[in-house]
């Protein structure tokens, strides 16, 4: 099966290094990919925006299956251009990608079937989002209705910097047409659960539970990031919980998408916020988690592109999803300064010092004529690694992150530590 995937990030390196492992496999394309991809695939100098670039690549490759890395290609409408070409495709089309492509959708989706969420308004109108703050009873988040690049949400702790966040989304337009509306709502405070899962709008089969680290810094402190680091499984979300957010959330979204005549196709996420007086969902994503992924496909046993295949031809129900009891940690190690300004181009030593059974995803990173790998972006590289538990993977992680250097290079030294020290 010659198979397309498209994207440059750690994620979609992560899922080449699982999907080249199938026997099934015949060719694997990733479009554009990076430094890391080209290990296990064959990278192609085609932008995921470009759909007539991507249906004539897929034509000439003689391509059986694209699978779409990203939301922003999700959301424009990518998989219904290939499905018009006759293209089986990993992933929603854009009626149904409008679960993350529109936080007003997804919200008022969970406020009509009944998932709890955050107390929330919505608004296209400056004057009635500061009315709204202006009334509010404690902290707010101010979301961009639209795609932001993962971007697109401010969280305040007061008054004045709400309407700080109203008028850099709303008047500066710092996310374009993505804040044409905002979702303005109750902040909420409590560690964050990731609920991947495979659908192909009817069929739904759990992926095992993650954390992802957004803030920047140690403790969760500074500016969200798209994410520092994840783990998996956290040992701290009882078995309770996990079939509440199985049945009560994922299950029961994708079942309203089908019923409104939205079937849902491709791996769907909520973000699940555990609060002190209960959980609430915070989004739902229509692609896999960054850098979740890193830590949910090494523990993957199944082969991943007869799951994708299952699912981009309605048959995921004769599927067996296997998964490791091991747990993994990956830690992001990024550029200084980043999510602000930090330099690119900076050589990169010491990946191959790494233990053999530790895995390196790369994301921003770049090679120069002479072979020389370098930074070229903000998150730079996911390092990897299992363990029998969660302290044993941390050890693991951690011991192998200090052999790599570059200029700058910053990251977070408690990824998993409380999960570690909380009682199962």
């Amino acid at each position: 099966m010659n198979v397309l995937l498209l994207g440059s990030g750690a994620r979609e390196h992560a899922i080449a290094w699982k999907l080249s492992q199938s026997p099934k496999l015949t060719s694997l394309y990733v479009a554009p990919g990076n430094p890391g991809t080209a290990d296990v695939a064959t990278n192609l100098p085609v932008s995921v925006d470009d759909f007539e670039a991507i249906v004539r690549t897929c034509k000439e490759q003689r391509i059986d299956l694209v699978v779409v890395g990203s939301e922003g290609p999700l959301a424009a409408g990518l998989v219904d251009r290939l499905l018009v070409e006759g293209i089986a495709a990993f992933g929603p089309a854009k009626s149904a990608a409008i679960i993350e492509s529109s936080k007003v959708f997804s919200k008022q989706l969970m406020a009509r079937i009944g998932i709890p969420t955050a107390t929330f308004g919505v608004f296209d109108n400056e004057a009635a989002a500061r009315k709204y703050v202006d009334q509010a009873d404690g902290s707010l988040v101010i979301k961009a209705d639209g795609l932001a690049v993962g971007k697109g949400a401010i969280v305040t702790d007061s008054s004045a910097a709400a309407h700080e966040a109203v008028t850099t989304i709303m008047r500066d337009r710092a996310f374009g047409a993505a804040g044409d509306r905002v979702v303005i709502e109750q902040r909420l405070y409590g560690p964050e659960v990731s609920a991947h899962a495979f659908t192909d709008g009817q069929t739904v089969a759990h992926m095992p539970f993650s954390c992802d680290h957004k803030p920047v810094f140690d403790g969760d402190q500074g500016p969200n990031t798209g994410g520092m680091g994840a783990y998996s499984p956290p040992g701290w979300f009882s078995d309770a919980d996990q079939q509440w957010a199985r049945e009560s959330v994922t299950e029961a979204a994708i079942k309203a998408m089908y019923d409104a005549g939205l079937p849902y196709k491709g791996v769907l996420y909520p973000g699940i916020l555990c609060a002190n007086d209960g959980m609430m969902v915070l989004e739902f994503n229509s692609r896999f988690g960054d850098p979740e992924a890193q830590v949910l496909f090494p523990r993957l046993e199944s082969d991943l592109l007869e799951v994708m295949w299952a699912v981009a031809n309605n048959k995921l129900a004769e599927v067996e999803l296997r998964w490791s009891d091991e747990a993994c940690v990956g830690v992001v190690l990024a550029s200084g300064g980043y999510p602000a300004k930090y330099k690119t181009g900076l050589p990169i030593e010491g990946i191959d010092e790494l233990d053999p059974d530790v895995l390196v995803f790369h994301a921003g990173t770049a090679r120069q004529e002479d072979g020389t790998l370098v930074t070229s972006g903000g998150r730079v590289l996911t390092v990897s690694a299992l363990g029998p538990d969660l302290q044993a993977a941390r050890d693991k992680a951690y011991r192998n992150v200090e052999r790599i250097r570059f200029e700058g290079m910053h990251y977070r030294r408690d990824i998993g530590a409380r999960a570690v020290a909380a009682p199962n």
